[in-house]
């Protein structure tokens, strides 16, 4: 049996999520999209002839490849949501806003404006 590996990451089958031997559900995991996309494609690509070599790239990976080991889970490393992502960097945006007002506040003070005329002189 073989794993491929590119860029840190290892290309499983993965059975407990597959259909028929999880070839899918491993590919979709190491491209980082969704299983079904890639079932779609699967099909799609059967649809519009190229039945035989999907079939025989999917049971030559299911013979390949190796099913994904007990314990290693995506789960442990999960990347964010879009959702999780938009609320980190508006949390982000509103630390930063209060400096920057407090700037704008000072710079346009009269302040600002006698002390910049100090230092002119």
């Amino acid at each position: 049996m073989k794993t491929i590996t590119y860029k840190g990451k290892r290309l499983y089958r993965d059975p407990a999520r597959g259909k028929v031997k999880g070839v899918c559900a491993g590919v979709a995991e190491f491209l980082d999209i969704p299983v079904r996309l890639v079932r779609v494609i699967v099909i799609l690509s059967m649809i519009f002839g190229l039945f035989m070599f999907t079939l025989i790239a999917y049971f030559a990976l299911a013979f390949v490849l190796n099913e994904k080991p007990y314990g290693l889970d995506s789960q442990t490393q999960r990347r964010p949501t879009a959702h999780e992502l938009l609320d980190r960097l508006s949390a982000e945006l509103n630390g930063g806003e209060m400096p920057l007002r407090d700037m704008e506040r000072y710079v346009t003070s009269e302040t600002f404006s006698v002390r910049s005329r100090f230092r002119q002189l």
